[in-house]
């Protein structure tokens, strides 16, 4: 959108101020504002910030990170396709952004440049992505100073549909306001927990609506005076909330989808399968991408539905890697892989860009997933000489065993670039000095309220 008409709109609506946001490696949403009176000459030079901002620690504990100190800053520099009149604070609007430095160019440490970057490999290869994410999160109210669901109907409970209907039906007209379309609603597993997916859309766009998504739920529970949570955990004895990520491979037109093979099957193209024996090889490092936070390993547990093991299956929800049944009747269109192990703590286009870096390491390499790690099974049901006989292992059963993976895999962090993975291990790190000096209730409050 050209910048004269964002002006206009923006002015006609009698927006005020229109924030500049991004999200942290700790996938926290952050931002800064610009009044109307100002937006003009910001759409152009952007708003500065801190390089010290993405060395900033879940609980805002600044680390020591090479390039991200006191001195020096990144620009702001706002995606104005990305822009939105907010209709849940119509004096309001966002834009997402990308980080830039003084020099005019792609800043090093920008997880949004990251996923572009991967986005460029995968086009010079012919490849374009399809993406929606799925998430779930909980209503929740206070009493007191403590978190308890809004109600405690039960998994696909129409009960809890009438419940909640106000807040959701809020929601969706929200997210139609800007733009997102719906596909299903439900009610989840956990009191109070609910799942609204949205449409699928190119894979930059998917990350972008997620930010947008996690601010308007947030935002419309809170004016009907409730708290939504996308934490992984924020109740133990609850369902966690997932953030499953669907996604397809198209040709640069976007007309065929080279994930389909009607020969096959499971309907899948060898270079489906070459996706998936990337991500299957570069499952554990990946794991410390899609599921970031101390609170996620509260999440990631046999026979929980959340994933635990390296394995794919045909419509398995226990396997971190699941092949959906298709669609009649536009089986070519709906042909998809969903990745599992993923929750709203991590960073869209972190997250995102390594799933897509992980499965085009297995296209380069043309590495065929291993078949032994296909199941038709809950996992938990196999010996542990099953497991063992098959390859198929536990995923990181802790922050700090999917941080070392994710060190220790080159072709990710490769992927990432110095400075995003050096910081980004770095708070990896520092989360886990946090909250394993705490207990239970410290971390869950906190993580309830983060995300």
């Amino acid at each position: 959108m050209e910048h004269n008409e964002i002006v206009r709109q923006a002015k006609d609506a009698g927006v005020k101020l229109v924030s500049f946001f991004w999200c942290d490696n700790g996938g926290i949403i952050r931002g800064k504002s610009t009044h109307i009176s100002g937006l003009e000459s910001r759409l152009s030079s952007g708003i500065g910030v801190t390089t010290a901002m993405q060395a900033m620690g879940d609980m805002d504990q600044l680390q020591i990170v090479e390039g991200m100190g006191p001195a020096g800053e990144f620009r702001l520099i706002p995606d104005t396709d990305t822009f939105t009149i907010l209709p849940y604070a119509p004096k309001r609007a966002l834009m997402l952004c990308d980080s830039i430095t003084m020099s005019r160019r792609p800043w090093e440490a920008c997880p949004r440049g990251f996923l572009k970057r991967m986005l460029d490999k995968a086009e010079a290869m012919g490849l374009t992505f399809q993406v929606a994410m799925e998430p779930e999160w909980y209503l929740t109210r206070k009493e007191g100073d403590d978190f308890v669901p809004c109600d405690e109907s039960l998994d696909n409970s129409s009960v809890g549909m009438t419940f909640a209907q106000d807040v959701v039906d809020d929601v969706i007209e929200a997210l139609e306001a800007q733009g997102i379309g719906i596909e299903q609603y439900h009610t989840e597993l956990g009191h109070g927990q609910h799942e609204l997916s949205i449409r699928h859309a190119p894979a930059l766009r998917a990350a972008d609506n997620h930010l947008i998504y996690r601010e308007t739920v947030r935002n419309v529970a809170y004016r009907h005076g409730l708290f939504a949570s996308f934490a992984p955990k924020p109740f133990p004895e609850q369902a966690g909330n997932g953030c499953h990520i669907h996604f397809s491979a198209w040709d640069k037109d976007g007309e065929t989808n080279l994930f389909f093979d009607a020969n096959d099957e499971q309907n899948l193209s060898e270079l489906a399968y070459h996706f998936i024996g990337g991500i299957m090889e570069h499952l554990p490092g990946l794991v410390a991408l899609t599921c970031p936070s101390m609170n996620s390993y509260r999440r990631l547990s046999p026979g929980s539905w959340s994933t635990a093991f390296t394995c794919y299956g045909a419509d398995n929800r226990e396997a971190a890697l699941r092949i959906p049944s298709l669609f009649w009747g536009s089986e070519m269109a709906s042909t998809n892989l969903e990745f599992r192990p993923a929750d709203s703590s991590s960073n869209p286009y972190i997250a995102l860009g390594g799933v897509i870096a992980a499965g085009l390491d297995g296209v380069e390499r043309k590495i065929m997933p291993n078949e032994e790690q296909r199941v038709d099974m809950d996992p938990t049901l196999l010996t542990q000489e099953e497991l063992e006989s098959r390859g198929i292992r536990r995923l990181p059963q802790s922050l700090p065993e999917a941080t070392r993976a994710l060190e220790e895999d080159a072709t990710l962090t490769g992927a990432m670039g110095k400075m995003l993975a050096d910081s980004y291990l770095t708070i990896r790190r520092v989360d886990w000095e946090i909250f394993s000096q705490q207990d239970a209730e410290f971390e869950i409050r906190n993580h309830i309220y983060k995300y």
